[in-house]
């Protein structure tokens, strides 16, 4: 067989897969549009929050930018803007184009790159294609929430009270106590804050569900030292009653997660806690253990986090060697206790009763 001729073979192979690969009935209406702004409405309606959308867009750039054989470059603009019907022929796993690109990402983490397959998985499900069998996900070692130990605790809680930042109280405070995720602690807004009921309302948390989170009276103390503190920068910034965000910078602006991390950096600093150990993720995990050891069941913790899968709870559950070692050499070390008094030393996350906690939101 000559070279012409086996590019001849290879070129009717490829022609007869774009031919078996029929665009399916839901996406026939669309198939003239562009197919990258489809399927972020796409996930979009499927509630996914910003940053899955945000790590599932830069995957399928990757994939949708890796060249075949005898293709030319193509600017993302240009790239983005393909019909979906063009598109799906394109992505088609069956042409090679997958391979080459699973090809470039070897030097990844077993999560990182079970996040990249992810997407352009859900994108050739969308697209109507089935992925490869030869496709493996890496199994990636189970790790252990991070949480703190109580001089830990202790030094970050002195640490947030010293602090010369008005918002370090508040915002370790409503943290321990809520075990809000930041995302969800910078989207608080006044009006969703209830200090006489002691609560606050979560209003389109992860996957747009919305949840009532509870408080505690340490928690409402540290809500009212702040107010002050946050009408006076409305006023001198001029943001007016248009900035209904709970926590506002210096500037008068919504809190986002990456000034809170910095905030807590600072902290991490100030409690000698390394700040590979101490994020606002690491409060919330805290508080999770914090309900557990005082008994609380899983069902109420996942409510309270807000877990759709009370399998994503029961990580809380497991206990590494490591730390039940640590559990065990402290208790060696300290005195004998009473029941009464272990039942009223809580993780220093206070305070309420798990049973009150269990009570107000059955």
């Amino acid at each position: 067989m000559t070279y012409r001729e086996g590019d001849e073979k290879e070129h009717a192979l490829i022609v007869d897969a774009r031919r078996t690969a029929i665009l399916p009935m839901r996406l026939q209406r669309l198939s003239s549009l562009p197919w990258y702004d489809c399927w972020v409405q796409q996930l979009r309606i499927e509630k996914k929050s910003k940053h899955t959308i945000r790590a599932y867009t830069l995957s399928a750039k990757t994939f949708s930018s890796t060249k075949l054989p005898g293709e030319s470059d193509l600017l993302w603009g240009d790239l983005s803007q393909i019909s979906v019907d063009d598109f799906h022929s394109r992505a088609n796993p069956e042409m090679g184009r997958m391979d080459a690109w699973m090809n470039t990402l070897g030097s990844l983490s077993p999560s990182s790159l079970n996040a990249r397959i992810a997407a352009v998985s859900h994108l050739l499900k969308w697209l109507g294609h089935g992925v490869p069998d030869w496709i493996q996900r890496p199994s990636k070692r189970k790790s252990l929430p991070r949480t703190l130990g109580r001089s830990e605790l202790s030094r970050l809680r002195d640490a947030s009270g010293n602090s010369e930042d008005p918002l370090s109280s508040p915002i370790v405070t409503i943290l321990l106590d809520t075990g809000l995720r930041v995302s969800e602690l910078c989207g608080l807004d006044i009006e969703d804050v209830d200090l006489e009921d002691l609560s606050a309302l979560v209003i389109g948390g992860k996957g747009e569900k919305d949840r009532t989170v509870l408080f505690t009276e340490a928690t409402v103390r540290a809500v009212e030292s702040w107010l002050p503190i946050r009408k006076s920068r409305v006023r001198l910034t001029g943001a007016g009653d248009e900035e209904r965000a709970l926590l506002l910078s210096s500037r008068g602006r919504r809190m986002n997660p990456r000034s809170v991390q910095k905030l807590i950096d600072r902290l991490a600093d100030a409690s000698d806690i390394p700040r590979s150990r101490l994020s606002p993720h690491t409060l919330r995990h805290t508080f999770a253990t914090g309900l557990l050891e005082r008994g609380a069941d899983l069902v109420t913790i996942q409510r309270l986090l807000g877990h759709s899968s009370i399998a994503t709870t029961r990580v809380y559950l497991e206990i590494g060697d490591q730390t039940l070692r640590e559990i065990y050499h402290r208790a060696q070390r300290t005195p004998v206790r009473t029941r009464a008094v272990v039942e009223r030393e809580p993780l220093e996350l206070d305070r309420q009763p798990v049973s009150g906690i269990a009570t107000s939101i059955e």
